[in-house]
């Protein structure tokens, strides 16, 4: 029986999966000189091989004959080489920064495994056609940094699928509350932040959520898992910066992943911006934020592995070995 998989040259940069926002649709973006074969499943074990999606020749964007309303895998074939393809971002008309940590490609060359670890910004205005569609991915388990008020003020909407909402509070993400609107500097707002995801690491109260977090990511029966804030870029970039990290994944790759809430967050943050433009800092990210975070790790314990290792109790063998293909 034939089975996906990643093989030959990465084609990380050759062809990718879009879906639009509103309607769900998907479409094949992809960039080589030679023949192509698409296949698709609703999992990445179960892609039918009898009969093509698409295919062509050379590049192109081409629009995909699968459901709106479900989440498809794709196996991708080239002269060049062999991918297993999703949408990263996944099409959320009830959210932004909805993504999947699959497909990324580690230091070793392994791509991590897609549909098992997700992250987002807030659920609460999800669609019933977002909701059904989550359902398919299939997620069980979602975790929810906010805070009590946060959570209260704009309750999760949670999708069928799902056995648990953990409730993992992280309050130094939530600074809204604690600095003035007005009268603050840019620099002092980025001197704010970096400070935040330095508490992030350190303060004894958000380590502990993180380390529940990371027991429930080395549990089989919990996954696929989707982790949660409001944005989804400081407590939840902090979350999937030590995932990326714990899968083997190089420095440049992660700072990349957090920055990409910048451009998934605009729509989302543009009139908070227009009326507080000193506050920008508070809804976007900086390399220099993350930075700060990761810098304090390395000079307390190191390394992120072994703070991963000796702080979150996080067995990295069984982290690889659960989430990158072979």
């Amino acid at each position: 029986m034939e089975k996906a998989e990643y093989s030959g040259e990465d084609l990380t940069g050759t062809a990718r999966i879009e879906r639009d926002k509103d309607t769900k649709a998907a479409n094949l973006i992809i960039s080589t000189e030679g023949k192509w074969v698409l296949y698709a499943g609703t999992a990445v074990d179960s892609i039918d091989f009898s009969h093509p999606a698409a295919e062509g020749t050379g590049s192109g964007e081409y629009s995909l004959s699968v459901s709106n309303a479900i989440r498809s895998y794709f196996q991708l074939v080239t002269d060049e080489g062999k991918a297993i393809l999703a949408e990263q971002h996944l099409p959320m008309e009830g959210g932004y920064n909805f993504r999947d940590l699959g497909g990324i490609k580690n230091k070793d060359g392994k791509y991590i495994k897609w549909g098992k670890i997700l992250r987002s910004d807030d659920l609460h205005n999800l669609t019933e056609e977002d909701l059904k569609y989550l359902s398919s991915v299939p997620l069980i388990t979602i975790v929810d940094f906010r805070s009590k008020e946060e959570m209260e003020k704009a309750p999760d909407k949670v999708p069928a699928s799902v056995k648990e909402d953990y409730p993992y509070s992280i309050n130094p993400g939530n600074l809204m509350a604690e600095i003035e609107m007005e009268g603050v500097s840019p620099a002092k707002m980025d001197s704010a932040m970096m400070k935040m995801n330095i508490l992030l690491v350190t303060d004894t109260a958000a380590v502990n959520e993180y380390k529940k977090f990371f027991s429930l990511l080395q549990n089989e029966n919990d996954v696929p898992l989707m982790f949660h804030c409001s944005a989804g870029k400081d407590r939840t970039g902090m979350g999937a910066a030590l995932i990326l990290s714990a899968l083997g994944v190089d420095e440049e790759t992660i700072y990349n992943n957090y920055l990409e809430s910048n451009e998934y967050l605009g729509d989302k943050y543009a009139p908070y911006i227009a009326k507080y433009p000193d506050l920008e800092p508070l809804f976007r990210v900086k390399k220099e934020f993350l930075r700060a975070g990761i810098e304090k790790i390395k000079e307390d314990h190191g390394s992120v592995e072994n703070y991963l290792k000796n702080v979150l109790d996080v067995d990295i063998d069984k982290m690889k070995e659960m989430y990158l293909y072979k």
